[in-house]
Formats: C-alpha cells, sequence, structure tokens
C-alpha cells in the first residue's frame, strides 16, 4: 500500500469517525417517523427508535410530549432491555412489549437519572410515553398493543 493510498484510508477513516461522534454528541431532540399505536380505545402516535443512534438518543433533549405521543424502540433480538434517563429532560413512563403486543411489565422513570429499568423477560419492543399514561388509564401488565410492528 501506497502512502498516498493509506492517508486516504485514514482520511476516510476519520470522516466516519467524525460522523458517528457527531451523531453520538446531538444536543437537540430528533424527530423520527412514526407509526400509529393503540391499546384498548387509546390511540397512540408512536416515533420509531429502530437504528442504535435513534435508540440511544430516544427522547433525550425534549422538553415536553403531547399527550398521546409517544417513542417505540425497536430490537433486531429479544433480550432483557434496560433503559435510562440521562439527558432526558420530562418524566417517563415505559412499556416493555413481548412480540405479539404484549405488555411484559411497565416501570415509571425519573428525569435525567442513569437508574436502570429493565424487562422481567426478554422483549424486542420498547414504549416510553408521559409519566402516568399507563395508569391514568388503568393500562397494566398482560394489555396488548395494536398496530403495524405487531403484526395486528
Amino acid at each position: 500500500m501506497t502512502l498516498l493510498h493509506a492517508l486516504r484510508h485514514l482520511a476516510i477513516g476519520l470522516v466516519a469517525a467524525s460522523a458517528a461522534t457527531f451523531s453520538l454528541a446531538q444536543t437537540g431532540p430528533q424527530k423520527l417517523p412514526s407509526v400509529p399505536l393503540s391499546v384498548g380505545i387509546y390511540r397512540i402516535n408512536a416515533e420509531v427508535a429502530q437504528t442504535p443512534d435513534e435508540r440511544q438518543i430516544g427522547l433525550m433533549f425534549r422538553t415536553a410530549m403531547a399527550d398521546t405521543e409517544g417513542m417505540l424502540f425497536v430490537f433486531e433480538d429479544a433480550s432483557q432491555q434496560c433503559f435510562w434517563m440521562k439527558n432526558t429532560l420530562i418524566p417517563l413512563a415505559i412499556a416493555f412489549i413481548g412480540d405479539d403486543g404484549t405488555i411484559v411489565n411497565l416501570d415509571r422513570m425519573k428525569p435525567q437519572t442513569l437508574d436502570s429499568h429493565c424487562s422481567t423477560k426478554p422483549v424486542r419492543f420498547v414504549l416510553e410515553m408521559n409519566d402516568g399514561w399507563f395508569d391514568k388509564r388503568g393500562i397494566k401488565p398482560g394489555a396488548r398493543l395494536r398496530g403495524a410492528p405487531f403484526g395486528n
């Protein structure tokens, strides 16, 4: 490999590393495509975070979220999923969801904490809503969400 060729590879690598660092150093909220979901009579407009970068940023830096909005995190494989609230400014409720849309467990998360909130079983889907959203509607583990991600 010539020196010029090696320098080109190094430059390409540095550009890729800079792009990756920029995406992780994001300081504002992201806006992602959304999908309609429902649970019982309640409708949800959920942004879908499906890439590692989208999932890592999640709802960070938002100062508010409409009552019918949330974020659905989609993972490639079912496993125990754990979430924290670094750089997340609003209190959230979290639902860990099985492939068929059944809520496995729920939790509440305080803003800007590093406490882990984990699924009690392996799941591929996690839904974040405003704090109290599930409680106010009487939605508990065992309830089933409907929508394209769950095949119904």
